[in-house]
């Protein structure tokens, strides 16, 4: 076999591999002669074939094993002995020759890919990190506690006039130019006033009316709205009341919460104080893994393999779009083009790759492993997205792919080596509010678009998938 390089510029490389038509014809007959032992041909006796005979017969199709055999061990081979690490699967040229599946010509083919470039690691002494952390008071514990507890409230029919907090029993007709729309419609619904449930300025016109009253009114829909044929539009409702109930004073006491499924209220209080916790520590190491990436990003910059940041921004890229057609606006809408969010989520795409292969030297130079029991709790997480009929079918796709699987890893191998460098880096404690941990800079919200969650005024509402009350 004759290795040649015929391109190297910058990360690309071209290899040319030659096997000469002697050693293909070598391989050949190896097969045949392995297969003189074990095939049965009517007359003649087992292990008496004539190897010309089984030639003619499978010579070609042999010959073509034979050439799957060099392309799939040879190109990891080769490529490793080269001491490179291809940043994609290679691209092979070969072209197919009768000479060559006659054994009468040399096996030529060519390996094309991309090189992961060298990346030495840096010192970490210089990276300084200012972590956001929020003290959840007791008030914002305690006004939590009193929304859970609301959802075992329970209500008393009355007779006088709805009033804020008063559950509101109806049937309502929603009618556009006139005419009544989709999901618009709904008999014997329940309404809190004043728990939003509702769009903007429904539950308003509820305030005043009894039992038996009938009322008219208009509404227009929030411009973000999630059904693109509602958003912005005034929508007319015809509302009968059924009945109105006060809530029943609310006590955080332990019969409450064994309502609720808990021992006692100190309990439901420890449990949403570990919740909220939880919630906003998420955020404070979301803002201090930022950091990081960004001290990271201006310490290494090195040209990126470009089929990596292709693949990359491909995905960002359809996410986006996908996100704006869906909620029925435009790049203008957004306040920019197509031709400046192309560059802008091009140099997001470069950025990601970058910083991916950097955490993955670091990992792999500090031994870093995702174990087994870590592997199959995330897959586990990942097949609860899906409906449960088609779990076990999503489970084996995932143990029988390698890149799907890879795709599960990734983010847990990425987690573990952030948690690493943040023990290595110097790190700042900062005492915040709820409003300036939840401030989210720029650089923030473009992560977040390119992940598919657009602009809130561009972002579909789930509502509008389940075809639920429009008005809901």
């Amino acid at each position: 076999m004759q290795v040649s390089e015929i391109l190297n510029s910058g990360l690309k490389r071209e290899i040319k591999i030659t096997v000469p038509a002697e050693d293909m014809e070598a391989r050949l007959m190896a097969r045949l002669e392995d297969a003189k032992n074990k095939v049965r041909l009517k007359g003649f006796r087992p292990g008496k074939v004539p190897l010309q005979h089984l030639r003619r017969m499978y010579g070609k199709s042999f010959m073509a094993e034979v050439v799957n055999e060099i392309l799939n061990d040879s190109s990891r081979t080769i490529i490793s002995d080269r001491g490179e690490k291809p940043a994609m699967q290679p691209e092979i040229s070969m072209t197919e020759d009768e000479k060559v599946l006659a054994g009468a010509a040399d096996f030529e083919f060519s390996l094309s890919y991309e090189v992961i470039p060298p990346i030495e690691i840096k010192d970490l002494a210089g990276i300084k990190i200012t972590r956001p952390v929020y003290d959840v008071p007791d008030e914002e514990v305690d006004e939590q506690v009193k929304r859970v507890a609301d959802s075992v409230r329970t209500y008393e029919a009355k007779k006088g006039k709805a009033e804020k907090g008063d559950k509101v029993t109806l049937d309502y007709v929603g009618k556009l130019d006139g005419e009544p729309f989709d999901g618009g419609s709904a008999n014997d619904s329940e309404v809190v006033i004043g728990h939003g449930q509702f769009i903007p300025g429904f539950e308003d016109e509820l305030i005043g009316l009894k039992a038996g009253d009938t009322k008219t009114f208009k509404i227009t829909f929030p411009e973000t709205y999630g059904a693109q044929h509602l958003a912005g539009k005034e929508a007319e409702f015809d509302v009968t009341v059924k009945e109105v109930a006060a809530a029943e004073e609310l006590v955080i006491d332990d019969e409450l919460a064994k309502k609720l499924g808990l021992e006692s209220a100190e309990k439901l209080r420890e449990i949403i104080r570990s919740q909220l916790e939880n919630q906003y520590g998420q955020m404070t190491r979301q803002k201090a893994k930022r950091q990081l990436l960004d001290a990271l990003d201006e310490s290494y910059k090195f040209e990126a393999p470009s089929k990596l940041v292709e693949a990359e921004f491909n995905n960002i890229w359809s996410q986006v779009t996908r996100d704006l057609e869906s909620a029925g606006r435009t790049f203008e809408d957004e306040e920019t083009t197509e031709d400046d969010a192309r560059q802008e989520y091009q140099r997001l795409a470069e950025r990601r790759v970058r910083l991916g292969l950097v955490l993955a030297q670091i990992g792999e130079e500090a031994s870093i492993q995702v174990s087994d029991d870590e592997m199959q709790r995330a897959l586990i997480e990942t097949i609860r997205r899906y409906p449960a009929q088609q779990q076990q079918e999503i489970y084996d796709f995932y143990r029988q792919n390698p890149q799907a699987l890879a795709s599960v890893r990734a983010p847990l191998f990425e987690e573990k080596v952030v948690d690493q460098l943040l023990s290595q880096v110097d790190v700042t404690d900062q005492k915040v509010s709820r409003d300036e941990l939840l401030a989210e800079d720029e650089a923030e919200g473009e992560e977040k678009k390119a992940a598919g969650e657009t602009k809130k005024k561009a972002a579909p509402k789930k509502k509008a998938a389940k075809k639920e009350s429009a008005a809901e």
